[in-house]
């Protein structure tokens, strides 16, 4: 009998341990994703988890290569949940509500003038710590005026993020993804051939 009553409590701890997990996690959207989220005063949120998203490749060009003076001279490292790649690769646009994430790194400090560096695997370039944030929302209402999607700098810096950005104007991000890349979502796809695979 005192067995049965014990199966019977740990049961019952179990069940309300598990209504407790379910009901603490964040509201979810049909596709399985927790989309953006906003401040009350129309911030985007920094994502959360992204690192554990599918990641859709780097991109570098370091100063040493560009004179000193690259516009982006770090490695950036772009992610995006699975649900919304499966449906670009399949339609050739992304979901509303799809997020990318953008994740600046270092490069490594060279040691050679075209700001390579030698390592165990052998000469280039090497990532070294975060450095910053920028994120993009599809969202064809609130970003009509920017190619339906909205861009965000959480901060191009060390660790920690802005936990908040305010969306960049269209001079600052969207004009350029616009007119480099409208045909395609506005999503480099030449820089990222996971993008243009179809299976």
């Amino acid at each position: 009998m005192r067995n049965k009553q014990g199966l019977f409590a740990a049961m019952f701890v179990l069940a309300i341990g598990a209504y407790a997990v379910l009901t603490a996690v964040p509201a979810v959207s049909a596709a399985g994703k927790r989309g953006p989220q906003y401040t009350s005063d129309g911030k985007l949120m920094l994502p959360v988890g992204y690192r554990d998203w599918v990641f859709v490749g780097a991109t570098v060009t370091p100063n040493a290569l560009n004179n000193g003076k690259a516009g982006f001279p770090e490695f950036h490292n772009v992610y995006v949940e699975q649900a919304n790649l499966a449906a670009y690769r399949k339609t050739g646009n992304f979901p509303e509500g799809t997020i990318l994430v953008k994740e600046l790194t270092l490069v490594r400090n060279s040691s050679h003038p075209d700001g390579s560096a030698d390592e165990a695997s052998g000469r280039g370039f090497f990532m070294s710590e975060f450095s910053g944030m920028d994120v993009t929302v599809k969202d064809s209402k609130r970003y009509a005026k920017t190619g339906n999607w909205g861009f965000y700098n959480f901060g191009h810096h060390a660790l920690p993020y802005a936990t908040a950005a305010a969306e960049a104007t269209k001079e600052e991000c969207a004009g350029c993804h616009m007119a480099g890349a409208g045909k395609t979502d506005l999503a480099w796809i030449q820089f990222y051939p996971i993008l243009r695979a179809k299976n």
